[in-house]
This record gives C-alpha cells, structure tokens and sequence, in this order.
C-alpha cells in the first residue's frame, strides 16, 4: 500500500469531457482535430477533455472511451499528444539515431514528433508482452497517442514521488524485476525515475516510453545504468535503502560493470 503525500482535486466527469464535435473550441488545433477523427471512427475515444498533464514535449487528455472493444470496461482513454512546435525533439536524436527500428529521420518538426509518438506505441507494446505493469497503448495517428488510463481507485494514479510507501523494498524489488523483463525483451525505458513511475494499488507502472531503445542501441548499455541509478538513488534518499548499482545491473544483465 502507498499513501499519497498531496491531495489534487479531481475534476468532476461531467464537466471533464467535451463532446466531439466541440474539440477544436476545446483548445486543440484544427490538424489534431483531423487526426483525432480516426479515434472517434475506430470506437477508441467518445469524447476529450481539458489537458489533463503537461510535459517537455507533449500533453495529455483524457477522454471517454468509445465502443470499441479495445477500451470496453475502462473508465478513461489518455490521449498524448507530442507538440509539433517543440522544438526539444531535436535534442532528442540520441533515443532516435541508433535505433534500428527506424532507418530514415524526418527532418521536419511534425516527422519526428511522429516518429516519437510511433516509438512509444511500439515501446508499450514490448512492455506489455514484456509481462511488466505498463498503459496499454491502443492505437497512434500522426503525432497522437492512445493509450490505457491508469488509476488509483477513483482517481488518477499519483507519481511515485507524490507517495509515501509502506513497503518501499518491495517495491524496489517490483521495479528493478520490471527492469529485467524490459531488458530481456532487448528493451531499456532509458529515462526511468520518480517521475515516470505510477504508483497504483501498491504496484508499480511504468510510464513515458518515447525515449525506450532496444539493447542493441550504442547508448543502451549507458542508459540502464543511468535508469538503475537513478531508482537507486532515489530510494536510497527517500526511505534509506541502500543496494548495488553494480549487482542490480549484473542481475538484470547477467554482465559485470563497475558502477558509482
């Protein structure tokens, strides 16, 4: 069990959704509102809402989930949605070249944001037959994801930095066994942390799959440690636990590293 350590208010359901046809006055773009029409067609979404996150290079709706047998049962749909205009996709290169799932870059804003938004599709893909606590992504269109609604009993699951854990060693343990069946299905998450960590019904989700390369990336190997480091430490700080870094990567990788 966790207990969170900030109360937000959560919007109420009827007034957290915009009906289709209100999209664009919703405050989306005419181009999203074009791309969004192939959710409404496939049954993925009913109706959108306000944003419900922001982050560095996307935002976050939620919407209702429409009849599509992908969705039936779920309380919510969320949608990402990548900023064309974000220029940080750029910087963003060392998680895209390498990568030899995609050959040939774009050179414009809205390419790359596409190839992002197609590379965390496929990245939650591996996670979920990876066996690992991950949303289940639904569908893609351009720079627009759809994709399972985590909760925490009637509200949105907090981040793992927003609770307080009553067993926080076994949640370690969940999350570095995670890291493991990422890694053995030849995938590292790459920006693992307290961020991008849910933290429902005392189970661990990972989050935020853009940045994810496959094993056989040059900076893969660099990108782990970072991740395994990053968990460690913040436990570490957190609730005083202290483990390797060294055998933590020995035991998700079967190799020998030296790490701080």
């Amino acid at each position: 069990m966790a207990r969170r350590l900030g109360r937000r208010k959560e919007p109420e359901k009827d007034k957290m959704l915009i009906k289709g046809s209100e999209k664009v006055e919703g405050g989306l773009s005419t181009r999203a509102a074009v791309l969004l029409s192939k959710f409404y067609n496939k049954g993925i979404i009913g109706s959108i809402g306000p944003v419900m996150a922001t982050g560095k290079e996307s935002d976050v709706y939620v919407a209702s989930p429409g009849g599509s047998g992908l969705v039936e049962g779920e309380q919510y749909v969320i949608l990402k949605l990548f900023r064309i205009e974000n220029s940080s996709f750029f910087a963003m290169g060392d998680y895209i070249v390498g990568d030899p799932r995609f050959k040939r870059i774009g050179r414009t804003k809205q390419e790359i944001a596409s190839i992002w938004c197609r590379k965390e599709f496929g990245n939650l893909e591996i996670a979920q037959k990876a066996g690992i606590a991950a949303p289940k992504p639904y569908m893609f269109n351009g720079n627009i994801l759809a994709m399972q609604y985590i909760h925490d009993g009637d509200k949105a699951a907090p981040q793992l930095r927003n609770v307080e854990l009553d067993r926080p060693e076994l949640v370690l343990d969940v999350i570095i066994d995670n890291v493991r069946k990422l890694h053995a299905a030849r995938l590292v998450h790459a920006d693992l942390s307290e961020y991008n960590i849910l933290m429902s019904c005392g189970m661990p989700y990972f989050i935020d799959f853009g940045q994810a390369v496959v094993t056989r990336h040059p900076n893969a190997g660099a990108f782990l440690r970072r991740d395994i480091w990053n968990i460690l430490n913040y436990f570490k700080k957190t609730y005083g636990i202290g483990k390797d870094p060294g055998a933590a990567y020995k035991w998700i990788t079967g190799r020998v590293v030296l790490l701080p």
